[in-house]
């Protein structure tokens, strides 16, 4: 096993330096193997040329495009620490991860840089610093760095400063050697866990290149070295960030970047360029499903893999029979690197409803609430062990793997006889958009900032484009116009939060349900939404 994953991107250039590495639908450019490693080698020597070390943390808030790509790539070949964030997070969203994680550095592109420009000169007014990369970190509340990260501009001219993008590319391509130690630090992705708050996960070197290689071990291959593989998810997520592109630099195969998922355009991209492996989330498949032609559009196409959120067993069904392509779906997380289980593990067709059996290298168990192993076929909490899993949270490892390198996920499931797993329900209030983690707290404390909002609950209900959606339930002050206070809601959360947390639906009710200890009883409210979903309340 690789001890940096950019000892990957040397071997694939070295095989196949004519091949092409990456296709840019959004600039439409093509980079083959041998280019994208001169590439990384320009921007790692820039990075440390402009003052970083190994261990600083780099901003990367960018869409998928190849300079994504080639400064992931370089920031990992220097030693220093990823930190992919949203490109749609607000300014306030930015703030805390820029502050949490002390990045010395921070890559902006023209849709994203208004956001980061105000993150930034918004941590300064705290901080009281100018910003660079080369600052000593200050004692500050809040968990705080104390560093103001330097911008480095895409598309755009610089600030007064900021550094250009080209100007870390201005050197000579210097061959920096990958660090050696696969335990040291590699990315920090912001994460809910299994916590009350979005925190980073942890992953070294060593879980990111497990990971690739437990996926690249199951039979039949989830990607091939002739693959050409649809890079729609998102790169600062771990799907796409390592399951998608860990496993094509592993395979030396092909990645379409795409900006971002347009039901049409996608399906003109594989068309076009011959994609033969389409990883997606499933809210894609409920946008496909009202699509005309889409069995032609996809002839091309050998497999699908379905991650990050679970899949309706009906719309496989459906999607498989229209199309004549296989669906694979599997289990994962970020705090795994991500992949745990997959459908293509032990052959054969699976079960209706099945995530499928451990890649090898991953074991997986359950558990009841006393730590034991449930009885019969009984669900329980699935905890699960292999090199894939991160070290903990940041900054000091909280909550990683216990001393027998187990990791308890905060999903229920049960097994069959074979080994494959089914997934039951979450132990924790967390909601997945589209794949993506939203914590009902953290919505819930934005919400009650609202004037004449005394008390707020928020759970997820199913939607069938982006899996689950955020419903809030409000109790007003007295006197309080219930569509005033509304709209004021959507107003403040369209301002605080990323759009995928943002409540799809906001209800007004006389008194929220409580438990004998007091907490709301959010499950009498997901009743009530199933209620209203089969249309049994007005």
């Amino acid at each position: 096993m690789v001890a940096n994953l950019t000892e990957l991107l040397d071997r694939a250039a070295t095989t196949g330096p004519d091949r092409p590495a990456l296709v840019d639908t959004g600039s439409g450019r093509t980079t083959t193997w041998s280019e994208l490693a001169t590439e990384v080698a320009l921007v790692a020597q820039g990075l440390v040329e402009a003052g970083l070390v190994a261990g600083h943390r780099v901003g990367l808030v960018l869409g998928n495009r190849s300079e994504l790509v080639t400064a992931y790539l370089a920031v990992l070949r220097a030693g220093m620490v990823a930190v992919p964030m949203n490109p749609k997070a607000t300014t306030g969203e930015l703030v805390r991860m820029l502050a949490d994680s002390g990045c010395r550095l921070v890559l902006a592109e023209s849709g994203t840089l208004t956001g980061v420009r105000a993150a930034v000169a918004g941590l300064a007014d705290v901080v009281g610093e100018p910003s660079g990369p080369t600052e000593q970190p200050t004692e500050q509340p809040a968990g705080r760095r104390g560093v103001v990260p330097e911008i480095v501009v895409l598309d755009e001219p610089a600030g007064s400063g900021e550094r250009a993008w080209a100007s870390l590319r201005a050197g000579s391509a210097v061959a920096v050697p990958p660090p050696r130690d696969p335990e040291s630090l590699a990315v920090l992705l912001y994460t809910s866990g299994t916590s009350s708050r979005p925190r980073a996960a942890m992953l070294p070197h060593r879980a990111l290149a497990a990971n690739v290689e437990q996926a690249a071990a199951v039979e039949p291959a989830m990607i091939r070295p002739d693959d050409v593989v649809l890079g729609v998810l998102p790169l600062f997520h771990v799907y796409g960030l390592n399951a998608v592109l860990g496993t094509v630099l592993h395979q030396a195969a092909t990645l379409v970047l795409v900006p971002s998922f347009d039901p049409e355009g996608c399906l003109d991209v594989v068309a076009e360029h011959g994609v033969t492996v389409l990883p997606v989330a499933p809210p894609v498949f409920g946008h496909w499903r009202k699509r005309d032609r889409v069995a032609e559009r996809l002839r091309g196409v050998r497999q699908v893999l379905s991650g990050s959120a679970p899949l309706g067993p009906e719309l496989v069904v459906e999607f498989q029979e229209r199309t004549g392509v296989v669906v694979h779906q599997g289990y994962g997380l970020t705090e795994a690197a991500p992949v745990v289980t997959s459908t293509l593990v032990g052959g054969g067709a699976p079960p209706p409803g099945s995530v499928g059996a451990a890649l090898p290298g991953i074991e997986l168990r359950l558990v009841d609430e006393t730590g034991a192993a449930p009885e019969g076929h009984d669900p329980g909490e699935i905890v699960v062990r292999g090199a894939n899993l991160f070290t903990g949270y940041w900054p000091d490892g909280e909550d990683g793997p216990d001393a027998d390198g187990w990791w308890a996920t905060g999903d229920v499931g049960f097994l069959d006889e074979q080994g494959r797993l089914f997934l039951v329900d979450r132990l924790k209030e967390l909601v997945i958009v589209s794949g993506f983690n939203v914590y009902p707290s953290e919505v819930e404390d934005v919400v009650a900032e609202v004037d004449g909002v005394l008390e707020v609950a928020v759970i997820g209900v199913a939607d069938e484009e982006t899996g689950e959606a955020v419903v809030a339930y409000l109790r007003l002050a007295s006197g309080r116009v219930p569509e005033e206070v509304v709209d004021d809601v959507r107003r403040h959360t369209a301002t605080r939060l990323a759009r995928f947390k943002q409540p799809r639906e906001v209800h007004v009710v006389d008194q929220l349900p409580h438990t004998a200890t007091g907490k709301v009883a959010k499950g009498r409210l997901r009743a009530t939404e199933r209620r209203r979903a089969l249309g049994l309340l007005e």
